[in-house]
């Protein structure tokens, strides 16, 4: 059987298979795994995919193979397949099709690939695990906080190391290219016959060293179960502000009741594993309760991070946000903070917010990183 035959005897499943003819070993295992995961769906089990009992933890009785465990099937993919199809995969397992024993059984815990949808995942369902099922999810937590932090700590000291001012620089460092007045200087050097300018002599920025004046952070995050990702990347973003020199970071979690999580910012772990996700939302309150940490209005950023759903007392809200305006306090309303920054919320009481001087969108963490520097340099 050709590579091409096979790979359409794996793409339209059994029934095509008098056509196409069956599968070599390697393949028949990819397309068990891709069966125990995906035939799970109605509209796949339409299309003539195998169906029986593939529920995670089932066996039943029948002529057909004998059913894997989640155990067998992450053995499997990890074996049969690259790097990226394996974390689609196991997200779809987690996400799609919940299957539970991916984060309640340490043995899977134990040979899971950690990634973002999978910490999502614990924190959504930490609440449901014992102890030593907890203690493997945290090794999860732990490597993806590494790996953000590590990326936003990047960010944070090549935004804070200086701001680029218009005098030239003799030393020679990628970050500092003058763009504009590199072309300016060699427009002489254009070659029309392949359209490129000949850089002979490139220019670069010099930079001047942040003098920063005390400032204050207010992080308010909303900490319902829709939030997840803007409430990881809230605990990294704020770790990675904390150490800053002349910034004061607070982070503030809420659903109807308010916890000051501060005393934790400079252990994102930590702090992660005490998030409890899920429950109401009372935003009204949680703005009051910042508003009540600030110390110098003018010398003071709140980022909220929530979806507007307002499960308090909406007109108080609006109240209360104007008045931090008004006293001069930079007010962000962010309906996500996170790498993907798709926001779904709910537009009428964002819109409300914003007449009264709030700053409404969605940042990623390193959008909001940039924002906090600018402010802090002036």
């Amino acid at each position: 059987m050709g590579a091409d035959l096979e790979r359409w005897r794996l793409i339209l499943g059994p029934a095509a298979e008098g056509a196409t003819g069956g599968l070599g070993e390697e393949n028949a295992g990819r397309d068990a795994a891709l069966d125990w995961l995906y035939g799970r769906d109605d509209d796949l089990g339409k299309r003539g995919v195998r169906r029986g009992g593939a529920r995670s933890g089932e066996r039943g009785a029948g002529d057909e193979p004998s059913i894997l465990t989640t155990v067998d099937w992450l053995d499997g993919i990890h074996r049969l397949f690259p790097k990226e199809t394996i974390e689609r995969l196991e997200r779809d397992a987690v996400e799609r099709y919940e299957i539970h024993d991916v984060l309640t059984d340490p043995e899977v815990l134990a040979r899971i690939e950690p990634n973002p949808a999978l910490l999502k995942a614990v924190l959504r369902t930490k609440h449901l695990m014992n102890p030593q099922v907890l203690e493997a999810a945290r090794r999860i937590i732990e490597e993806v906080v590494r790996q953000l932090v590590e990326k936003l700590s990047v960010q944070v000291r090549t935004v804070f190391t200086g701001s680029r001012n218009r005098r030239p620089s003799q030393h020679r460092r990628a970050r500092d290219f003058d763009l504009k007045r590199t072309l300016r200087a060699n427009l002489k050097h254009y070659r029309p016959e392949d359209q490129r300018v000949a850089i002979e002599r490139p220019h670069f920025h010099s930079r001047t060293s942040k003098r920063l004046e005390q400032w204050q952070m207010v992080l308010v995050v909303d900490q319902s179960g829709s939030m997840a990702g803007s409430v990881i990347h809230s605990a990294v973003t704020a770790a990675c502000l904390y150490a800053l020199p002349g910034l004061k970071t607070h982070l503030v979690a809420f659903d109807t009741a308010v916890v000051d999580l501060t005393s934790e910012v400079d252990d994102p772990v930590e702090l992660l594993m005490k998030v409890q996700l899920g429950g109401g939302t009372d935003i009204s309150s949680a703005v009051e309760y910042a508003a009540g940490l600030i110390e110098n209005p003018r010398r003071s950023i709140v980022a909220l991070i929530t979806d507007f759903y307002e499960g308090g007392n909406p007109s108080r809200l609006v109240h209360t946000t104007k008045q931090l305006c008004q006293q001069g306090t930079q007010f962000l309303g962010l309906a996500a903070l996170d790498e993907d920054a798709n926001p779904n919320y709910d537009r009428e009481l964002a819109g409300r917010m914003a007449d009264v001087g709030a700053h409404i969108g969605a940042m990623t963490p390193s959008n909001l990183v940039e924002f906090v520097a600018e402010r802090l340099g002036t």
